[in-house]
């Protein structure tokens, strides 16, 4: 039985995305606040509690589903757009940062994906999304963002947002993949997860990509992406907070007297 709204979209642009979602009249999709990039005449705005899901029938559902998204930084409220015209009306969610969003078609992937946390941009009405815990000790003390991650639950189209370039693996059984915590975007259902240790002094204290990595094993989907927004944000945070005199050299002053601009 489908429970979703069946959704048509187009996803623009190429550093900087955005999804358009053709809603038919009574149609819905969701979305995180501050996802909202632009809609026609003839859709509602409604603020809902948690993501109006059918996983959140009665109203201690709903509160325990929607305390359960403040352990992954979301808010306790969602968007719904709703097409109340009697056309075809268009809703643009946009990415938050450079990237691609990643539609995902829940009825083909098996009913349930597992997403980092703040990757979740939107989707049709009837898609669950809550919180998936690790249960393995690795995973839960040391795994950094790898621990309390999203699930999207349902049979409809789900979008999520990745940054810089975005790679698809598709894993055999019993094949394994060694990613960043941070690359991990997303995984089907089947593919096992788990968060390693890497050994030896020099990874420990010169490695500079951190001591824990995700290990992902087959057979599944996997999408890894290159720029996580938490490196991202740190590379931000390392240039403005040191004191750069001069940006034409990586040795600054000394680069410029090197390279005979010196006066």
């Amino acid at each position: 039985m489908i429970n979703n709204h069946e959704i048509d979209y187009q996803i623009h642009g190429e550093e900087m995305q955005y999804v358009e979602v053709e809603l038919d009249p009574q149609e819905t999709a969701i979305a995180e606040a501050g996802a909202f990039m632009m809609m026609e005449e003839g859709i509602q705005m409604e603020t809902i509690f948690g993501d109006g899901s059918q996983q959140q029938s009665g109203i201690l559902g709903k509160l325990f589903s929607a305390g359960k998204r403040l352990l992954t930084g979301e808010s306790l409220f969602m968007t719904a757009y709703t097409n109340v015209a009697y056309g075809k009306k268009k809703v643009s969610f946009a990415s938050p940062y450079p990237g691609k969003i990643i539609p995902l078609d829940l009825l083909r992937l098996g009913g349930k994906i597992v997403c980092q946390k703040d990757a979740f941009l939107c989707a049709a009405k009837g898609v669950s999304v809550s919180i998936e815990f690790q249960r393995k000790l690795g995973a839960g003390f040391f795994g950094g963002e790898g621990f309390i991650m999203q699930k999207l639950e349902g049979d409809g189209l789900a979008f999520v947002h990745a940054g810089g370039h975005v790679t698809e693996r598709e894993l055999q059984a019993g094949e394994l993949l060694k990613v960043d915590t941070g690359c991990l975007v997303a995984f089907t259902r089947e593919v096992t997860y788990d968060i390693q240790f890497v050994g030896g002094i020099k990874n420990t204290l010169f490695g500079g990509e951190g001591v824990f990595f995700a290990t992902l094993r087959g057979p599944g989907k996997v999408w890894i992406q290159t720029l996580p927004i938490s490196r991202l944000a740190g590379r931000i945070l390392q240039y403005a907070t040191t004191n750069r005199k001069e940006e034409g050299s990586i040795l600054g002053g000394l680069g410029n007297l090197l390279d005979g601009d010196g006066r």
